[in-house]
């Protein structure tokens, strides 16, 4: 089974990083899902919330707050400048 390479990290502290199945965000441009094979995407992130479904175990859940997300080969980078994890 394909899987991603996610790091998500603010831009004072590493937030989180692990295989996954999927990543939801919000861009600028409106609400994106990541999936394996996805095509190579650089895209600002919007105030909101992040929810990576790991390869094992429950969404990881974030509030990020600016920043940017990139896709290429299965690598997903989240530089956002806030992100904290969120509660349940």
């Amino acid at each position: 089974m394909a899987e991603l390479d996610v790091e998500v990290v603010a831009s004072d502290h590493a937030v989180w990083s692990g295989a996954a199945k999927a990543v939801r965000g919000r861009t600028i441009e409106g609400d994106m899902g990541i999936l394996p094979g996805h095509t190579p995407v650089l895209s600002l992130l919007s105030e909101g919330e992040l929810v990576i479904e790991p390869v094992q175990g429950a969404p990881v859940k974030a509030q990020v707050n600016g920043g940017f997300f990139s896709v290429d080969s299965d690598r997903v980078t989240i530089v956002a400048d806030d992100a904290q994890l969120s509660e349940g």
